[in-house]
């Protein structure tokens, strides 16, 4: 990695969408500007920090900025997870076949998604119909 060169990546999961930007550092890990130390609960930082610690001496080499939108806490704590792992993947290609080995869905999002309300009884959701009596 060179020294000037800044890295991109994008985790989804559910609703909650984490854009990680990866540059030459110290292992420092911010997340919405707040270290990774502090951020959310003990097990969001779990699984937030599951990449680094299969990546080794690698993750002390880049400094990862994180900012996640949308979705509940666990969902963006995936995203997050994802991001990073990307991030690391382009440091260190070797990472991939670790990664996937470990957990898929640290490399590649699950592409479920909630279905949409129908028109006219949109409030009830997707599939809900009036309760009709039998007899």
């Amino acid at each position: 990695m060179k020294k000037s060169e800044i890295l991109t990546a994008v985790g989804k999961r559910k609703r909650a969408v984490a854009r990680a930007v990866g540059k030459k550092g110290t292992g420092k890990i911010m997340i919405n500007k707040i270290p990774l130390s502090v951020y959310g609960n003990h097990l969001t930082r779990m699984i937030i920090s599951e990449p680094l610690v299969l990546a080794g001496k690698v993750a002390e080499k880049v400094d990862i900025s994180v900012n996640v939108k949308g979705g509940g806490i666990l969902g963006q704590a995936d995203a997050i997870r994802q991001a990073i792992a990307k991030i690391l993947v382009q440091v260190d290609k070797k990472l991939k076949d670790v990664f996937l080995e470990y957990d898929r869905s640290l490399l590649i999002a699950d592409p479920r998604r909630t279905e949409p309300h129908k028109p006219s009884r949109s409030k009830q959701g997707p599939r809900r119909h009036k309760q009709r009596s039998k007899r």
